[in-house]
């Protein structure tokens, strides 16, 4: 990749909301960041050239593009490579009218810059070595994070914990690699006597630390993504008030007539801080209406690929045929009973409910909002085992760093079964050069342009 060639010109782009706002922030970034923002400054001090002041300094004065002054202004000015993007950077603050921004922008336009592409800068960042692959990836996380925990997960990447976590292993492979091909070139001075052995140690330690990191991909989804909630239940079990309860806010029609609900309602909410996707679905029955059988079918569809099923359980009723066809669904996903309606007089007993599911079992009130919180606590459990901490932990959000652990994974399995094999080294070095290169992808160390361009395709412009 020719990073002097995609680096050689200096772009421009709003890098606020294009909304109104107290301030808006126009960055310049390029080897001709100072020159050409100093063609459009003037300074309240007679006399002050951009050109010519200190790195990271800040100085007052106002826009102008063709001699009209634009609006009134502070510049940043930070010359590299202590910038964001490794290159001088210029940050133009101004008034953040809509119009005032462009205008600005335009000015700086005008001046010679190139307007930015979607995720330029950061791309930028990336080819000048201020950042890894996977944190330029954790740029665009912490901008579009959607609870607390995805935030401390991006942010946590954006530290590099990935990247260590990964280099960690790349380097442990390549100097196994580097150990082959000079036994190889010089099978005279370099041994390879019970090397196979030894070298069977180093895979499986490795394969190890890539199968931890694929184990918490699925966790990473779900911070990322949200837990993918399914409320089931028989009709006018209390779902659709649950999920009011949950949304705080009118979503689901609540009536006394059994089969209300007849299409999926979804909604997104925060949990002490974890996302849930949860989805209102239609109340499990046998009938003969094909509008709600429609409902039915979708619901139970919906129901095998949910991270979590609420199952929603009338106290009042006595459980049935219809309760069978839930509790045997439930027994292979993670799922929570909640006995409803606590308030009126029970028919089922909790301790026979945990006697039939192989889930926890929880008492709650949709009308008198009780035992909501106790729920809260344990999706939290089910899930991330309590609290969750980024310090140490690495979580794996992105899909495409769970398809290349996997592929190292199988690289991995292959030196194993070479090694089992009895066969010749230079088997076991194609492999582990595979697998290196896998991981190289996540980080962006063998990754090729067309991947580059694609990633930072996917960011905002002006990040």
């Amino acid at each position: 990749m020719n990073v002097g060639l995609l680096m050689d010109d200096t772009i421009a782009a709003v890098s606020t909301a294009m909304a109104p706002a107290g301030i808006g922030i126009v960055r310049v970034s390029g080897r001709e960041a100072r020159i050409i923002t100093d063609r459009i400054f003037r300074a309240k001090k007679e006399g002050k050239r951009l050109i010519n002041v200190k790195s990271h300094t800040i100085h007052y004065g106002w826009i102008v593009d063709h001699e009209e002054i634009i609006d009134e202004v502070l510049v940043m000015v930070m010359k590299g490579p202590r910038t964001y993007t490794g290159e001088d950077t210029v940050e133009i603050d101004c008034h953040g009218g809509v119009l005032a921004v462009k205008k600005v922008l335009e000015a700086v336009l005008h001046a010679g810059a190139r307007a930015a592409q979607p995720g330029e800068f950061t791309k930028r960042a990336f080819l000048s070595g201020r950042m890894d692959l996977s944190q330029a990836e954790a740029v665009m996380d912490v901008i579009s994070a959607k609870n607390a925990y995805a935030l401390k997960s991006s942010e946590s990447q954006l530290r590099g914990t990935v990247k260590r976590a990964i280099r960690e292993i790349r380097e442990s492979l390549i100097y196994e690699i580097a150990f082959i091909e000079s036994a190889l070139d010089d099978p005279e001075h370099i041994s390879l006597d019970g090397y196979p052995k030894r070298l069977g140690e180093v895979v499986r330690e490795q394969k190890q630390k890539v199968e931890k990191l694929l184990a918490s991909a699925d966790e990473g989804k779900m911070i990322q993504e949200g837990i993918k909630t399914v409320i089931l239940g028989k009709p006018n079990a209390g779902k659709s008030s649950l999920l009011n309860l949950l949304v705080g806010e009118e979503k689901a029609i609540v009536t006394e007539i059994a089969g209300t609900t007849r299409d999926v309602l979804e909604e997104h909410l925060v949990l002490k801080g974890i996302s849930l996707r949860i989805l209102d679905t239609a109340g499990i029955r046998k009938t003969t209406d094909k509008v709600e059988k429609i409902g039915v079918d979708r619901a139970m569809e919906h129901a095998k690929d949910a991270d979590l099923i609420l199952y929603v359980v009338d106290v009042s009723v006595p459980l049935d045929e219809n309760d069978q066809k839930i509790i045997d669904l439930i027994q292979r996903k993670n799922s929570i009973v909640l006995m409803n309606k606590s308030d009126l007089t029970a028919v089922i007993d909790k301790e026979k409910m945990e006697q039939l599911v192989k889930a926890p079992v929880l008492s709650i009130s949709a009308r008198e909002e009780t035992g909501i919180e106790q729920l809260e606590d344990t999706i939290r459990k089910l899930f991330f085992r309590g609290e969750i901490s980024f310090n140490d932990e690495v979580y794996i959000t992105n899909a495409r760093h769970k398809q290349a652990l996997a592929e190292a994974k199988k690289s991995l399995e292959l030196v194993e079964n070479s090694i089992a094999m009895g066969m010749p080294e230079d088997f076991f070095s194609i492999d582990l050069m595979s697998a290196y290169e896998q991981l190289g992808e996540i980080i962006g160390e063998s990754a090729g342009e067309d991947l580059v361009n694609e990633i930072f395709s996917k960011f905002c412009t002006g990040k």
